[in-house]
């Protein structure tokens, strides 16, 4: 039997053994979610994970931001945290960039658990349509993808890394920043992240192609591995991999006229071919990866609220990227071309989207909006900070991006709880949040059509 791993739903199977719970993958997801969290909290809090105390708060503010790989820090990685803490914030970062719904399903599974399926929802996010007895297999395949690509990164690096730091140093800075990159993560061993490599080609290129190659994602690697063709790839690859590339090189040579002439950025740099790199990597780093070459706090305001946007949209779905996805982004500009077209259908090279897949989009966008709004406000409330800056902090935590303009070392004990929050919901989606809040029952009653002013 064919499943999609999106609509798999809480519900109690008939042959289930007396006293046996039907299970909501989501929520099941969001447990474990805290487990892991408390969990690295508790490790961090150790004596031996950190140079100097820090207080709990600090640990679990760490903690999920590791899980959630966003990458926010109110204590210095490098200085602050051993290399045993060191190596358990690299493991948190690891399994939370596994993959959401593969790591909900797979628990289940691995729970024994029954599950009770419905089809409701065509969704590209998960892996298509496969079967509940390759489940396990597909999971494999997910961490042989990830550990293949983290394999070539550390290998890359090292190249690099080696010659100035010797082998040791040098290996440990390229698996840090290997896994770190891959899954978006952010996190780095330096305050001022990799703005002292901002004219180095190799190692800027390296991290941009691993946090790239994270965002995109194991369905549309393997189909592009797979196919090698444009013509035979699937609609949606061919969407993706079209949006990446648009919004990459929009945001590059944006970023590059916003900054030329910024004394305190790309006008500090000497060459064009120095100017344009650094412009590449503030350009697509947003897109949930977190690192930074440049001072993200001397930024232009043009610059800062084009991050926001890049932020917000994040990467794509099934992947290490959060965000409310490329997919999202496209589907909506798609639905507003063809209303201002007069046509209600709304396609990608010559295919028909399903009414339920465009108000899925609308759903998540919807959702994304108001939990920045909230969490703006509750920054503007708890924090004393410009808005630019609390709202930069607020997109930032919720596209797990880890990007800050100098607002996480202000946040205080209630800033910092909700952009805890604020990184959790970002990293489980908005749409998978809200099933895991609300049992969606499908509806057999169907009234009268009415017109409805809009707009």
């Amino acid at each position: 039997m064919k499943i999609h791993f999106l609509d798999l739903v809480s519900h109690q199977s008939k042959g289930n053994t007396p006293g046996q719970r039907g299970i909501n993958p989501p929520r099941l997801l969001l447990e474990s979610f805290l487990v892991f969290i408390a969990l690295g909290a508790c490790l961090l809090k150790l004596p031996f994970a950190t140079v100097e105390p820090v207080t709990w708060m600090e640990a679990a503010f760490t903690a999920t931001s590791a899980v959630t790989v966003t990458g926010l820090v109110v204590v210095d990685t490098g200085s602050q945290y051993t290399l045993f803490g060191q190596l358990v914030i690299l493991t948190l970062i690891q399994l939370g960039g596994l993959g959401l719904m593969t790591f909900a399903v797979l628990t289940a599974l691995a729970l024994g658990f029954k599950l009770r399926l419905k089809h409701q929802l065509v969704a590209q996010e998960a892996f298509n349509e496969i079967s509940l007895q390759t489940a396990r297999r597909a999971g494999g395949s997910i961490a042989l993808f990830a550990l293949t690509a983290e394999a070539v990164g550390i290998v890359l690096l090292g190249l690099f890394f080696v010659p100035e730091l010797g082998w040791i140093e040098g290996l440990y800075q390229a698996l840090f920043y290997t896994i770190s990159a891959f899954n978006n993560a952010g996190f780095s061993l330096s305050p001022e992240s990799l703005s002292s490599y901002v004219d180095h080609a190799g190692i800027t290129l390296s991290v941009t192609a691993l946090f790239i190659t994270g965002g995109l994602g194991y369905i549309v690697v393997m189909e592009l591995l797979e196919k090698r063709c444009w013509s035979r790839l699937s609609v949606y690859v061919k969407v993706i991999l079209l949006a990446t590339l648009l919004l990459n090189l929009f945001a590059t040579a944006a970023v590059l006229w916003l900054e030329f002439a910024n004394p305190a950025t790309l006008g500090a740099l000497d060459s064009f071919g120095d100017k344009l790199l650094a412009s590449w990597f503030q350009g697509v780093t947003p897109r949930t990866a977190g690192f930074n070459t440049l001072d993200i706090g001397a930024l232009t305001a043009g610059t800062s609220v084009l991050m926001l946007l890049l932020m917000f949209i994040g990467g794509a779905p099934n992947s290490t990227a959060s965000g409310i996805k490329v997919s999202t982004f496209v589907i909506m500009l798609a639905a507003t071309r063809s209303f201002l077209r007069g046509n209600l259908d709304v396609s990608f090279f010559k295919r028909s989207l399903s009414r339920e897949t465009v108000i899925k989009a609308l759903a998540t966008a919807t959702i994304g909006m108001a939990v920045v709004f909230f969490g703006v406000l509750s920054l503007s409330i708890l924090v004393e900070d410009d808005f630019l800056d609390i709202a930069f902090e607020v997109v930032s935590a919720f596209g797990t991006v880890g990007l800050s303009r100098g607002t996480t070392g202000e946040l205080g004990a209630a800033g910092q709880l909700v952009i805890m929050a604020i990184m959790l919901i970002g990293r489980l989606g908005p749409l998978t949040l809200g099933y895991t809040l609300t049992v969606r029952r499908k509806s057999r009653v169907r009234y009268a059509k009415t017109e409805f002013p809009v707009g």
